[in-house]
């Protein structure tokens, strides 16, 4: 055995160069096994009947993209470790069998789900796509030789590489085109869809008949008519996907003027749609509005008094509501040509503000209001001085108790010093 072959038998991973470099050296297919679909012509009234052979495009397309990726899996699985064969020198036979096992499946299907039905364990899905890829799926395991039936081979990151790769080689050289591809699942979707729910079942008795039907028949193929869109799929689904189509043009979701991309459309309303919600300019101060972007200027100039008074509030914090709010008239007809409704941040506003404030003068407090605010001041320091004495009544009322005891006690003794006094007095006279 060569030093190269002893390095394949031993490396059963090392399949893709090889099998590339075959498959490189063969000329894409002239013919196809099973390509076309089979002609029937059933007798009625002495004449043939012409049946119409549309299908779900959207189905045959996503059935003829799995055919692929199934083939090159057998190759793969059939050609592991094998130092005589690669993937791309079986992967014309395999093909070919793989076509005819696909289809016998296929044309015995409905008969085994007769059968088998009552017999059932679980739920099988009916949608001819489960069906068919599951018939892949037998084939596929069908062809693993004994090495790549190990567990540790068919669960490895080396398999997927190779049959990626291989994918990749059978595409670039037009191994196996997509339309005929295609012309393969439309024969086996005719053949397990029974219930006629993915393919047209009708049949007419002459050609004219059947193609005033195709024109208006649900399976007809069709091209989305959105621009930079290529989906195909059939008529019947061309309202669900217009409705749901990524290039649609379509009126703005915020109600502005533009007509926008349906995929564009999130990033134009929270970037540059004039009706997209922000806040107010003078949040900060205190206006918690929220308004269309395009409004921001009718709003400042709306609500310029409630501006106004959220500023005045931070710069004279000890003034009262009313004063406040004749400041702000002031202040308004002391404004000439809108400066202030002009205004558009806090800084712009704060900086009118104290030039008109510097031209009124001090901020004049009535009498009244400065009363109240007074009274108010001296109530809640007289809750303070309450909150603050009541807590400590309790504790100075047994100090009380403490000294009226001690100032009994000592004029009771100083009471009784002078009794005692008074005694000796008495006696020394008697004497």
């Amino acid at each position: 055995m060569s030093h190269a072959l002893y390095h394949i038998h031993n490396d059963p991973l090392d399949l893709t160069s090889q099998s590339m470099s075959v498959l490189s050296s063969m000329e894409a297919p002239t013919a196809e096994v099973g390509l076309s679909p089979e002609k029937i012509e059933n007798e009625k009234e002495g004449g043939p009947m012409f049946h119409c052979d549309l299908h779900d495009t959207e189905i045959v397309h996503k059935l003829a993209q799995m055919f692929l990726p199934g083939l090159a899996s057998a190759c793969v699985d059939n050609t592991t470790g094998d130092p005589f064969n690669t993937a791309g020198s079986v992967a014309d036979d395999l093909r070919k069998e793989m076509i005819d096992y696909l289809t016998q499946r296929s044309e015995s299907f409905v008969a085994e789900t007769v059968i088998f039905d009552d017999g059932a364990d679980g739920e099988v899905s009916d949608h001819p796509f489960d069906i068919i890829s599951c018939f892949v799926d037998d084939f596929v395991n069908s062809k693993r030789n004994l090495l790549s039936q190990v567990s540790g081979w068919l669960l490895s990151d080396k398999r997927e590489d190779n049959i990626d790769d291989f994918v990749q080689e059978m595409e670039t050289k037009g191994f196996w085109l997509l339309d005929r591809r295609e012309k393969v699942a439309e024969n086996l979707l005719r053949n397990v869809d029974f219930k006629n729910s993915f393919h047209c079942s009708m049949s007419f008795i002459n050609a004219e008949d059947l193609a005033n039907h195709v024109d208006n028949c649900n399976f007809k193929p069709v091209i989305c008519r959105n621009e930079g869109c290529n989906a195909r799929f059939s008529a019947v689904y061309l309202k669900e996907h217009d409705s749901e189509c990524p290039f649609k043009i379509i009126p703005c979701e915020q109600k502005c003027t533009d007509n926008i991309m349906r995929r564009e459309m999130d990033r134009h309303c929270i970037t540059v749609c004039p009706m997209k919600l922000v806040n107010c300019p003078f949040y900060a101060l205190g206006c918690r509005s929220a308004i269309a972007q395009c409004m921001v200027g009718k709003h400042c100039s709306d609500d310029l008094h409630s501006h106004l008074l959220h500023l005045l509030k931070g710069i004279h914090k000890d003034a009262s509501g009313g004063d406040l709010n004749r400041r702000v008239e002031r202040i308004v007809q002391a404004s000439s040509n809108n400066r202030l409704a002009e205004a558009r941040d806090i800084r712009s506003l704060k900086v009118i503000v104290r030039d008109l404030e510097a031209k009124l003068g001090p901020l004049e407090v009535s009498a009244i209001e400065k009363t109240s605010a007074e009274t108010i001041a001296k109530n809640e320091n007289s809750e303070d001085i309450g909150t603050k004495t009541k807590g400590g009544a309790q504790a100075s009322t047994s100090s009380d108790k403490v000294e009226v005891n001690a100032t009994l006690n000592k004029n009771g003794a100083e009471n009784a010093v002078n009794n005692e006094d008074s005694e000796h007095k008495e006696n020394g006279k008697k004497g």
